[in-house]
């Protein structure tokens, strides 16, 4: 039997307690199903899948994905087809019932986290700029609007909840409507968890590094790049002089990109609050402050 990641269980028990208790087993019914043997899990892996390291009947590296009930694993199979390997996986095969996707193998243990920051910087705008494409025709994927507004309708029981939340959520509403209300002239396909450690070393030599674990939705390049700006947030926190660094590598992104400067300082805003306040919930506080703590620096 498989052991799950404590970081996965840790995340999803509130949440999805009976998608983990047969984990386990699903995942080694999809295995058995689609023909292809486990080789390891990865760990510490995610809050939100777990990933098997597979191989194929014929000794093709593979990786199989699975995430709990919904439309993730639709959604993100219907993006990386719409990529078909521009900058990110493949999709070998995929089934919505179950969650599960079974994906071109990349590197799990190296990210880009693993460069220098500026190396990091560069290799992420070059996958970003790969994704960024058209949305395809018919898709089913949610657009910013939609997907923010969802997160926002929790902005307000966090802080009444927490006080120490408000002021921030306050904030964060406020430039989500002022976004919205001003539009941005612009509808990409979006990775919309792009950072560092979403890009990993390929395992072949079709391109050196491959984005994983979209949370695909289409709108403004600024939202995806709201994310990258605050990648080795501790590392930030850590670090003397964290606000000009934030703001240098604010406008180095937007100035690589030819995205307005204000417009992705407060999606970077928004996102940071949206992230402080599920840090909250899931009881990582020490997350939700360094997260707060960036805002200040925008």
């Amino acid at each position: 039997m498989l052991l799950l990641p404590s970081r996965l269980e840790e995340a999803q028990k509130r949440f999805a307690a009976p998608w983990l208790q047969r984990l386990p087993q699903l995942a080694e019914q999809v295995a058995a199903a689609w023909g292809v043997g486990v080789e390891r899990v990865v760990s510490p892996g995610g809050r939100c899948s777990l990933v098997l390291l597979v191989r194929s009947a014929t000794g093709a590296p593979l990786t199989l994905k699975l995430m709990p009930p919904g439309d993730a694993a639709e959604r993100e199979s219907e993006a990386f087809r719409a990529w078909q390997g521009h900058g990110a996986v493949r999709v070998v095969r995929d089934d919505a019932d179950s969650g599960a996707l079974l994906l071109e193998r990349a590197r799990p243990e190296v990210s880009l986290r693993s460069l220098p920051e500026s190396k990091a910087v560069l290799e992420t705008l070059s996958v970003a700029h790969r994704l960024w494409r058209e949305p395809p025709a018919g898709h089913g994927l949610p657009d910013v609007a939609e997907v923010t507004a969802h997160q926002a309708a929790g902005f307000r029981s966090a802080a009444t909840d927490r006080p120490e939340l408000a002021e921030a959520v306050v904030e964060a509403l406020t430039a989500r409507e002022n976004l919205l209300a001003e539009g941005a002239g612009e509808v990409r396909l979006l990775h919309g968890d792009l950072r560092q450690g979403a890009v990993l070393a390929s395992d072949s030599e079709r391109a050196p590094w491959l984005a994983v674990g979209p949370h695909p939705l289409v709108g403004e390049r600024a939202y995806d790049l709201a994310r990258p700006v605050r990648d080795r947030l501790h590392d930030l926190v850590a670090s003397s002089g964290a606000p000009a660094v934030t703001r240098r590598r604010l406008r180095s992104l937007a100035d690589a990109t030819e995205v307005d400067a204000e417009r992705l300082r407060a999606w970077a805003l928004f996102r940071a609050v949206e992230s402080a306040v599920r840090s909250a919930r899931q009881g990582r506080p020490r997350d939700a402050e360094a997260l707060l703590e960036f805002t200040t620096w925008l």
